[in-house]
Protein backbone atom coordinates (compact mmCIF):
# COMPACT_ATOMS: atom_id res chain seq x y z
CA UNK A 1 0.00 0.00 0.00
CA UNK A 2 1.41 3.37 -1.02
CA UNK A 3 0.22 6.43 0.88
CA UNK A 4 -0.54 9.30 -1.51
CA UNK A 5 -0.11 13.03 -0.96
CA UNK A 6 -0.41 15.23 -4.02
CA UNK A 7 -1.76 18.53 -5.33
CA UNK A 8 -3.98 19.11 -8.33
CA UNK A 9 -4.59 22.19 -10.45
CA UNK A 10 -7.02 22.66 -13.32
CA UNK A 11 -5.15 22.30 -16.63
CA UNK A 12 -5.80 25.84 -17.93
CA UNK A 13 -2.48 25.81 -19.83
CA UNK A 14 -3.29 22.58 -21.72
CA UNK A 15 -0.24 20.74 -20.36
CA UNK A 16 -2.06 17.42 -20.70
CA UNK A 17 -2.58 15.74 -24.06
CA UNK A 18 -6.17 14.84 -24.94
CA UNK A 19 -7.33 11.59 -23.29
CA UNK A 20 -6.70 8.46 -25.37
CA UNK A 21 -9.39 6.17 -26.83
CA UNK A 22 -11.73 4.90 -25.45
CA UNK A 23 -11.71 7.87 -23.03
CA UNK A 24 -11.98 10.68 -25.60
CA UNK A 25 -15.16 11.98 -23.93
CA UNK A 26 -13.44 12.39 -20.52
CA UNK A 27 -12.98 16.12 -21.16
CA UNK A 28 -15.30 17.81 -18.65
CA UNK A 29 -12.33 18.68 -16.42
CA UNK A 30 -8.62 17.97 -16.76
CA UNK A 31 -6.33 18.30 -13.73
CA UNK A 32 -2.52 18.29 -13.57
CA UNK A 33 -1.39 16.25 -10.56
CA UNK A 34 1.97 16.62 -8.80
CA UNK A 35 3.40 14.95 -5.71
CA UNK A 36 3.45 11.19 -5.06
CA UNK A 37 1.31 10.95 -8.21
CA UNK A 38 2.48 12.89 -11.28
CA UNK A 39 0.35 13.16 -14.39
CA UNK A 40 -3.01 14.01 -15.89
CA UNK A 41 -6.47 13.37 -14.44
CA UNK A 42 -9.38 13.36 -16.92
CA UNK A 43 -13.02 13.65 -15.84
CA UNK A 44 -16.37 12.74 -17.37
CA UNK A 45 -19.43 14.02 -15.49
CA UNK A 46 -22.24 11.45 -15.57
CA UNK A 47 -24.82 13.17 -13.35
CA UNK A 48 -25.22 16.32 -11.27
CA UNK A 49 -27.76 18.08 -9.09
CA UNK A 50 -27.64 21.79 -8.36
CA UNK A 51 -29.97 22.38 -5.41
CA UNK A 52 -29.70 26.16 -5.87
CA UNK A 53 -30.49 28.75 -3.21
CA UNK A 54 -30.88 28.81 -0.33
CA UNK A 55 -28.84 25.63 0.27
CA UNK A 56 -26.16 26.22 -2.38
CA UNK A 57 -25.47 22.46 -2.41
CA UNK A 58 -24.12 20.98 -5.63
CA UNK A 59 -23.66 17.21 -6.09
CA UNK A 60 -21.95 15.39 -8.95
CA UNK A 61 -20.95 11.85 -9.94
CA UNK A 62 -18.84 10.56 -12.77
CA UNK A 63 -15.83 8.61 -14.00
CA UNK A 64 -12.16 9.50 -14.37
CA UNK A 65 -8.90 8.38 -15.92
CA UNK A 66 -5.43 9.00 -14.50
CA UNK A 67 -2.33 8.62 -16.67
CA UNK A 68 1.07 9.28 -15.16
CA UNK A 69 3.54 7.98 -12.61
CA UNK A 70 3.49 6.71 -9.04
CA UNK A 71 6.89 6.91 -7.37
CA UNK A 72 8.52 7.26 -10.80
CA UNK A 73 6.83 4.15 -12.27
CA UNK A 74 4.16 4.39 -15.00
CA UNK A 75 0.59 3.90 -13.83
CA UNK A 76 -2.87 4.25 -15.34
CA UNK A 77 -6.22 3.66 -13.68
CA UNK A 78 -9.87 4.66 -13.75
CA UNK A 79 -12.05 5.80 -10.88
CA UNK A 80 -15.64 6.56 -10.11
CA UNK A 81 -16.25 9.69 -8.07
CA UNK A 82 -18.77 11.49 -5.93
CA UNK A 83 -18.37 15.27 -5.50
CA UNK A 84 -20.15 17.35 -2.84
CA UNK A 85 -19.85 21.12 -2.53
CA UNK A 86 -21.48 24.25 -1.12
CA UNK A 87 -21.78 27.47 -3.13
CA UNK A 88 -22.93 31.02 -2.45
CA UNK A 89 -25.61 31.48 -3.61
CA UNK A 90 -25.54 28.54 -6.08
CA UNK A 91 -23.22 26.57 -8.39
CA UNK A 92 -24.10 28.53 -11.53
CA UNK A 93 -22.51 31.96 -11.14
CA UNK A 94 -21.76 31.50 -7.45
CA UNK A 95 -18.62 31.24 -5.35
CA UNK A 96 -17.51 27.90 -3.94
CA UNK A 97 -17.36 27.84 -0.14
CA UNK A 98 -16.04 24.28 0.19
CA UNK A 99 -15.96 21.02 -1.71
CA UNK A 100 -14.67 17.47 -1.51
CA UNK A 101 -14.86 14.26 -3.44
CA UNK A 102 -14.10 10.57 -3.07
CA UNK A 103 -12.45 8.58 -5.86
CA UNK A 104 -12.41 4.79 -5.40
CA UNK A 105 -10.17 3.18 -8.00
CA UNK A 106 -12.29 1.14 -10.39
CA UNK A 107 -9.67 -0.54 -12.58
CA UNK A 108 -5.98 -0.47 -13.45
CA UNK A 109 -4.70 -0.85 -16.98
CA UNK A 110 -3.44 -4.16 -18.38
CA UNK A 111 -0.25 -2.47 -19.57
CA UNK A 112 0.72 -1.02 -16.17
CA UNK A 113 -0.89 -3.58 -13.85
CA UNK A 114 -4.01 -3.70 -11.77
CA UNK A 115 -4.33 -1.41 -8.75
CA UNK A 116 -6.77 -0.80 -5.94
CA UNK A 117 -7.27 2.06 -3.50
CA UNK A 118 -9.02 5.34 -2.97
CA UNK A 119 -8.11 8.99 -3.30
CA UNK A 120 -9.88 11.90 -1.63
CA UNK A 121 -9.75 15.44 -3.00
CA UNK A 122 -10.39 18.54 -0.91
CA UNK A 123 -10.98 21.81 -2.76
CA UNK A 124 -8.69 24.56 -1.49
CA UNK A 125 -10.96 27.37 -2.60
CA UNK A 126 -8.55 30.14 -1.54
CA UNK A 127 -6.05 29.24 -4.28
CA UNK A 128 -8.05 27.00 -6.63
CA UNK A 129 -6.04 23.82 -5.97
CA UNK A 130 -7.02 20.34 -4.81
CA UNK A 131 -5.34 18.62 -1.84
CA UNK A 132 -5.18 14.90 -2.66
CA UNK A 133 -4.74 12.20 -0.03
CA UNK A 134 -5.30 8.46 -0.09
CA UNK A 135 -3.66 5.14 -0.85
CA UNK A 136 -2.92 2.95 -3.86
CA UNK A 137 -1.87 -0.68 -3.91
CA UNK A 138 -0.52 -2.45 -6.96
CA UNK A 139 -1.94 -5.97 -7.22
Amino acid sequence: MTKIAATGVVDTEELCAPPPPPFTDFIDLTIVISGDLEGCWYTKVDDFKDNGPPSGVYLETGRELFIGELDGEPIQFTTTYKFESKWDPEFTGGVELHGRCQHPIADGSEEFGDVTGRLDFKDIVEDGTFAIRGHIRRL
